[in-house]
């Protein structure tokens, strides 16, 4: 680094010469034997950097501008398609190029969402006064205490019963003396205790207590009022003293053995959610448990406000561990189909409750909530058919090198001698570290996986199709580490400029400014910043979502595109627990903003400069867009603030 800081002339004068092509192909062999021998002969061996491309020496060393090693580069095979490069054996030891066949499998991915206990509202019971009276005493006399079926709650003095009493023990009494009477009036007497029995049934008394008052020689002035259900006291509204007339809630008492767990989960998630999905979950409240369940309720309206959808789960707490109120943070395991939609095959050809879905069967059958009739998963649609396709040709993510919409992956061509064919795939979803194929590949061919990027700066170098250069040509990619521009700018495809109004253009100026301070934030390695920046602008993008602008359809429905892209990116900005996960998310910023800036420019007199760094992401590399046209790193930060290089510029519209 100090060599560079003190030859910054030097160093700019050797890019001058590489740009106006001084640098020949002449020279001596490699001194290595083992190299010797592989090489064709010294006029075809061309020795060059992985990030700088067109650096191009006839002998090994170290680049002039970065000091990595260089690697030998063959000469074009002329029978070699255009988008085809041949190495030699050695090149690719030195340029450390893996290969992995592609593969059928099953797309697995994780959902981190976060979310709370809450009561199950089904085991929510209130316990009201059946009939008029006073509450004399309340042996439940606070929130929040533990009752078991059958415990005591109160006492109450009512008019009513005692008067309903007096009737159960003079029917009682008449009973007794009708045993001479005829068969129709001991038919009556016993009728008429009968009828007083079932009249204290349903003022709330219990079988035990109408046989003790039809046992005594006058009623009692209280009645003891039980518990009917086990559970906690939520909610206390009786207090001593106090009448209550029929209906009057006295108690709420909610059965804890089972509650509900409820995520939040972003809109964008949707499709990768389905009823039955295996749940992991943790609670700070509880360190070091884990507890499972799975999926028994998605929520079919979406938050207008927050976005998101609530997820619930049925959590068996027999010891009342887990806790109504707490903060949980939960794993969803998805299994995605060919589309990256969430399938369950787990749920095939079982039988489901339409009104209670968590109840499932092997075989049908009533639901032991409501008695309703089990149905097919199947019909319910929780399920795809058996014959649904279930497993996906796979690729991991590192193969891909992605610019814009394009997804190009490196393919070694079986033979004799290595070569590398560049393919332009059609991607699905990604799952963890890994892509669903959708198009470009089949089953069994070598994709490379690592070193990836440089096969594509020696197909640059040889001016075939690359990522960058999709058509081919000199593209003069550089890699720029001392924030010197190249002196080129480069050619991307014409996007047609679309009419704008004074309305758009103040919210995109407002997009803008959070994006270019997210950007400033990440280069200095300012985390907080960041992540507070790329919330503004959901804030903003959100606003924007009732708006037309006046804009043309055509204009309009760019911008939608964008817009949703944008929302898609800034959706969990609240939830980043780390600077990587807003750098993650601000390359996907930065895509949708060029796209912005390429469709409807920008009202300034200062240009704007679109930025590529190509080791961002495990040298898959990464654009941005700058205010300024020194290269300061949101991908890298202090560790790497000057790598990358200007590609192109955009002159803003007069004011």
């Amino acid at each position: 680094m100090n060599f560079i800081q003190n030859n910054k002339k030097t160093i700019g004068l050797i890019l001058l010469a590489f740009f106006l092509g001084i640098w020949s192909s002449g020279g001596r062999s490699s001194s290595t034997g083992e190299l010797t021998q592989e090489s064709h002969s010294i006029e075809t061996q061309v020795w060059t950097c992985s990030m700088h491309p067109n650096v191009q020496l006839p002998e090994a060393g170290q680049c002039p501008i970065c000091f990595m090693d260089l690697i030998p580069l063959e000469s074009g095979n002329s029978s070699l398609k255009p988008n085809q490069l041949s190495m030699s054996e050695s090149a690719m030891k030195l340029a450390s190029i893996e290969t992995v066949p592609t593969a059928y499998g099953i797309a697995e991915m994780e959902i981190h969402l976060s979310g709370k206990v809450e009561v199950d509202e089904s085991r929510i019971k209130n316990i009201t006064a059946w009939v008029p009276g006073r509450l004399e005493r309340m042996f439940v006399d606070y929130t929040g205490i533990t009752v078991n079926k059958g415990d005591h709650l109160m006492e109450l003095y009512s008019p009513e019963v005692y008067t309903a009493q007096e009737e159960l023990i003079q029917a009682r009494k008449l009973v007794v003396s009708s045993s001479g009477q005829s068969a129709f009036g001991q038919k009556n007497s016993r009728a008429t205790l009968e009828a007083s029995r079932e009249k204290l049934r349903l003022m709330g008394l219990l079988d035990k207590q109408i046989k003790k008052i039809e046992s005594s020689e006058s009623p009692t002035n209280l009645i003891t009022v039980y518990s009917p259900m086990s559970g906690v006291v939520i909610q206390k509204n009786g207090v001593e003293g106090a009448y209550v007339k029929t209906g009057t809630n006295i108690y709420t008492i909610a059965d804890l053995s089972t509650v509900w767990v409820i995520f939040d989960a972003y809109e964008s998630d949707l499709p990768w959610l389905a009823f039955g999905q295996k749940v992991t979950f943790s609670a700070e409240a509880i360190p070091g448990e884990k507890f499972e369940g799975r999926i028994a309720f998605i929520d079919p309206v979406l938050d207008v406000k927050t976005r998101t959808v609530k997820v619930r789960m049925n959590v068996q707490n027999p010891d009342g561990l887990i806790k109504p109120g707490i903060f949980v943070h939960g794993t969803i395991h998805a299994i995605l189909d060919g589309d990256g939609k969430a399938i369950n095959p787990e749920l095939a050809n079982k039988w489901i409750c339409p009104m209670h879905p968590e109840v499932v069967r092997d075989q049908k059958g009533d639901c032991d909530v409501c008695g309703m009739d089990l149905v097919k998963s199947e019909f319910m649609g929780i399920v795809h058919t058996p014959n649904h396709q279930v497993e996906n040709l796979l690729i991991p993510a590192s193969a891909v090198l992605k610019t814009g919409n394009r997804a190009i992956v490196y393919v070694q061509i079986p033979g004799n001698e290595p070569t590398f064919e560049g393919r332009e795939v059609v991607l699905g979803s990604r799952v963890g570290d890994k892509y669903i194929v959708k198009s470009g590949l089949k089953e069994g061919e070598l994709v490379v996986k690592k070193g990836n990027f440089k096969i594509d700066s020696a197909m640059q170098i040889a001016a075939k199709p690359s990522m960058m250069n999709p058509s081919g040509g000199s593209s003069g990619v550089g890699h720029n580490h001392g924030g010197m521009p190249s002196g080129q700018n480069h050619e991307m495809p014409a996007i047609e400029q679309l009419e704008s109004t004074a309305s758009f253009r103040k919210a995109q100026t407002l997009i803008a400014d959070a994006y270019f301070i997210a950007e400033d934030a990440l280069a200095k390695d300012n985390f907080k910043e960041s992540k507070t920046a790329i919330f503004a602008m959901n804030i903003v993008l959100s606003a924007t979502i009732t708006k037309t602008f006046d804009l043309s359809d055509k204009a309009t429905n760019k911008w939608n595109k964008i817009r949703d892209n944008l929302i898609s990116e800034t959706t969990h900005a609240q939830h980043f627990k780390s600077i990587d996960e807003v750098r993650k998310a601000f390359n996907g910023l930065s895509q949708s903003i060029l796209l912005l800036e390429q469709s409807f420019g920008h009202e300034s007199s200062d240009s704007y400069y679109e930025i590529f760094c190509p080791m961002a992401f495990n040298n898959s590399g990464a654009s941005w867009l700058s205010k300024v046209k020194d290269v300061n790193n949101p991908y890298f930060g202090a560790s790497m603030l000057r790598c990358g290089e200007v590609k192109r510029e955009y002159n803003g519209k007069s004011l």
